[in-house]
């Protein structure tokens, strides 16, 4: 599975968590290598980084700029789906490593 020029919205976040409807990732792809700039909602600036496995499994860290102008930074494993539109969904559960250390799961679908 490859991620290059995708872009992803959240559908569903726990409580905990700081991404919304408004934020936008943009996913790039090199190799097994994924990087992505994200904002909205919430959150000023984000990035991630993360490895992709041969099933399309995403191990990432991410750190983003909130819009009280705090810096998060937490770790994710995110599973993918392919959904019958050719579309993919992503089931993410993820944990702040700044914080609260809380963890929480999220859903994003490709645009």
């Amino acid at each position: 599975m490859n991620y290059n020029n995708k872009k992803f919205r959240p559908i569903s976040n726990t409580e905990n968590g700081e991404t919304s409807e408004q934020t936008i990732f943009h996913y790039k792809q090199t190799g097994n290598i994924l990087a992505c700039e994200y904002s909205g909602g919430k959150i000023v600036k984000g990035h991630l980084i993360g490895l992709v496995d041969e099933l399309g499994a995403i191990d990432m860290r991410y750190h983003q700029v909130n819009e009280k102008g705090e810096l998060m930074t937490g770790v994710c494993r995110s599973e993918p789906e392919l959904l019958p539109n050719g579309k993919i969904r992503l089931h993410e559960n993820w944990q702040w490593t700044s914080g609260d250390l809380s963890k929480g799961y999220s859903v994003l679908e490709e645009l």
